[in-house]
């Protein structure tokens, strides 16, 4: 006799359901994606000096307070498993920054060191030379400030314009493209997860086979775990705080891949979903899928 399969005793899921699950599978795809856009920028460039590392370092604390949170309170093995590859990716990015901000301080170290000499033995210079002829630039041996020193004398919003046409240093031959085949790959990659765990039956079964049991809420651990959550959040509230000063300061946005500031708008239509009617089971829907 064959046995039917999973799926067929799944129940059809309400517009509102679907609709739920459909914005929560894509927020979290567009948060797993949400750094390789920037470091794909900053391969491409060989330079990340518009990151302000004031901004990452926030950030990774709010991921390393958000996997604390878990553990303590004892959250469903995915949720710990993301947590655990924010924590991952903000290190890669973070140690990709350093590396590119140290490489490029050292050349231009060895350029200002190499156009000093010429400047001391260059054969025209004499004593009836002008001064003002032989005078370099103060600013060579900073990352970035022959690029950040020119936007001064551009409109407020061309650094804007030229993120979003991709006129600035990182090379793209066609920006509007590759921005637009990136939104949609997270779409429909979020939505064809949705359909695959659904058809899988993961929206039917029950979520607390093979987990550990909820903590109390008067336990010492679950606040503490409580306490770490609003630590994290509100660390992902003040993160881009020092980028947008260091933008400010600079005059310019070169450098930042863009679909880095659209990927978390992606959250929005999921945070509309919230008003849709409460889960059949809502004291284990955060352990069944957190982030949905």
């Amino acid at each position: 006799m064959v046995l039917p399969s999973i799926a067929a005793f799944v129940q059809p899921p309400t517009l509102n359901e679907a609709l739920s699950g459909i914005f929560g599978s894509i927020s979290l795809t567009a948060w797993i994606c949400l750094l390789i856009p920037q470091l794909l920028t900053n391969y491409k460039a060989q330079r990340a000096d518009a990151l302000s590392m004031g901004f990452l370092f926030i950030w990774l604390l709010g991921d390393i307070t958000n996997l604390s949170g878990a553990l303590f309170t004892n959250l469903a093995p995915t949720a710990i498993a993301l947590a655990s590859y924010f924590c991952l990716a903000d290190i890669i990015l973070i140690s990709q920054v350093l590396y590119y901000n140290a490489k490029n301080a050292r050349l231009n170290n060895r350029r200002g060191r190499r156009s000093s000499r010429e400047d001391t033995i260059s054969p025209d210079s004499t004593e009836h030379s002008p001064l003002l002829g032989r005078r370099r630039s103060t600013s060579l041996g900073l990352p970035g400030s022959h690029r950040r020193a020119a936007t001064h004398e551009e409109s407020t919003l061309d650094p804007l314009r030229k993120v979003i046409t991709g006129e600035d240093e990182t090379p793209d031959s066609n920006p509007w493209l590759h921005n637009a085949l990136g939104l949609f790959a997270v779409y429909a990659v979020g939505t064809l997860g949705w359909f695959i765990s659904y058809k899988a039956g993961a929206w039917d079964t029950d979520p607390n086979v093979g987990t550990s049991p909820p903590l109390a809420e008067d336990e010492p651990a679950y606040q503490i775990g409580t306490v770490l959550g609003y630590i994290s959040a509100l660390c992902y509230l003040c993160a881009r705080v020092p980028q947008i000063i260091k933008n400010y300061r600079d005059k310019s946005c070169e450098g930042l891949a863009l679909l880095f500031s659209c990927f978390p708008l992606l959250e929005i239509p999921r945070m509309g979903s919230a008003f849709s009617p409460t889960p059949k089971n809502p004291s284990t829907s955060s352990r069944r899928c957190p982030g949905f």
